[in-house]
């Protein structure tokens, strides 16, 4: 006989593991199909330059797991997830040896800003004093019914604004206004565009509410216990096996995708109303990224000695440069100084690299699907505030946009966040009123395409389970 579930998930991402996970302790029978060999999608972790230096191949630091909802709920340390917590989140270098940092301690990052210390207090303390409330209320569908309608009123007054605007008018000083730009172009959009702030506020209240996190060992941890977990629910996983058709799945209730928009309609293909596949097939994909990974015989030698106590080092100086540099990005050019994102697991996790060695995680925003070698930008910005980096270099490997999206279907033009995040497609994400369900009964989109987005939360595939249990009458 066919073998029969309650629930199909297709896509082993950090989403479809959520949502599997979510129907699995409602008391739903689960199967997780997933192409690669592994599961993880944006959470897999590979030795990608020499033998013992292990790099997470997309996703590397992670707020947004720390303080997701589901997560923070579901017992995944049980499953050998350990979070490693720098002493600083985030260091932003600026030129003459100086820096910007971001700690958890409000204190701590205030007085790293001067005389902007305390206008940074005065955004981010209500916003991270409040993280449960506000993280409950924002990676919800913007149509929920707010639980908290003060303070998620307070947050979307900010957030509506353009990140550059924001940061000019509430700091003063280069220091501030480069650190929270930094933060800011983690959304892959112009900083001139109405709400990017969002994920300044963001991810800058999630910094100083549970930190900047990554697991120890590598991202791949992360989805080993999301499927660790679903194991012990009694859910399945196959992985191997791609998925061209809904008919190539087993009978199932309800069946729940994690891919991009574009393979939605190809995997549903005729069965989907034509006005819903031109929806999906016009759904809006962002820039690219192009990504390195270092192998180093020591730790970066930069020349802010802060910049070495941080997991995180953000490389693009001043909100000015910044904003140029994602400009550029957002017109299908390549910037000469790209804005340039880095990680150093191995300062606090030695586990990743030989003994004395190092890893560096890094990559920069393109043009989506360009192609072009970007290894001597990048390094260039390492190297203006780390001289000598490049003396440090045993081995590198780059991925550039098709490859990533080779690598991970979901990652369309190399675009990491799962969709342009504009205030359009905040809100219709890939349509207005209900994001997650589709035209085809039992059938519910779950990836980064649907709300709240982009980033390692799991509460796309939460939300989209939700509302399946809801239809199926199940308790939830």
């Amino acid at each position: 006989m066919a073998e029969r579930w309650d629930a199909v998930v297709v896509g082993g991402g950090p989403n479809g593991l959520a949502a599997a996970v979510e129907l699995a302790r409602a008391g739903l029978a689960v199967k997780v199909i997933e192409a690669a060999a592994t599961v993880g999608g944006g959470c897999r972790t590979a030795e990608l330059t020499l033998p013992g230096f292990r790099h997470d191949v997309c996703s590397a630091i992670h707020p947004l797991a720390a303080g997701s909802p589901a997560f923070a709920a579901w017992p995944l340390a049980d499953f050998g997830l350990e979070w490693v917590h720098p002493e600083l989140a985030l260091a932003h270098p600026l030129d003459g040896g100086r820096a910007a940092v971001l700690g958890r301690e409000l204190d701590r990052t205030a007085a790293s800003l001067g005389g902007d210390g305390t206008a940074w207090r005065e955004v981010f303390t209500p916003l991270a004093e409040r993280w449960p409330e506000l993280a409950g209320e924002i990676l919800q569908p913007l149509a929920h019914l707010p639980r908290h309608p003060g303070l998620l009123t307070r947050f979307g007054l900010q957030a509506l604004y353009p990140a550059g605007a924001f940061a000019e008018s509430r700091f003063a000083g280069e220091a501030a206004r480069a650190l929270f730009a930094g933060l800011a172009a983690h959304s892959l959009l112009a900083l001139d565009r109405l709400a990017t702030a969002a994920i300044g506020l963001t991810l800058g209240a999630a910094a100083h509410a549970v930190g900047w996190p990554f697991p120890r060992g590598g991202s791949q941890t992360l989805a080993d216990a999301l499927a660790g977990y679903l194991a012990s629910l009694g859910g399945e996983i196959e992985t191997g096996r791609a998925v061209a058709s809904l008919a190539e799945l087993p009978p199932a209730r309800a069946v729940l995708l994690d891919v991009a928009p574009g393979a939605l309609a190809e995997i549903a293909g005729d069965a989907l109303p034509a006005a819903y596949r031109r929806r999906l097939q016009r759904y809006r994909h962002g820039p690219g990224v192009f990504k390195l990974d270092y192998a180093l015989d020591g730790p970066v030698p930069w020349a802010a000695d802060a910049c070495r106590r941080a997991g995180t080092v953000h490389l693009g100086g001043t909100l000015e440069e910044i904003a140029a540099a994602e400009a550029e990005v957002a017109a299908g050019r390549l910037p000469q100084r790209p804005f340039v994102l880095t990680a150093q697991h191995t300062l606090f996790d030695p586990s990743r690299a030989p003994e004395g060695r190092h890893t560096l995680w890094a990559y920069c925003h393109v043009p989506a699907g360009c192609d072009l070698d970007m290894t001597d930008a990048v390094e260039a910005q390492i190297e203006r505030f780390a001289p000598g980096f490049r003396d440090r270099v045993l081995a590198r490997h780059a991925i550039a946009p098709t490859a990533l999206e080779r690598y991970n279907p979901n990652n369309v033009g190399g675009d990491i966040s799962g969709g342009v995040a504009d205030l359009r497609q905040l809100l219709a994400r890939p349509t207005l009123l209900h994001p997650y369900r589709t035209p085809l009964p039992g059938s519910y989109l779950c990836s980064a395409s649907t709300p709240p987005g982009g980033g390692v939360h799991g509460m796309c595939g939460v939300n989209a389970a939700r509302m399946a249990l809801r239809a199926l009458s199940w308790p939830s």
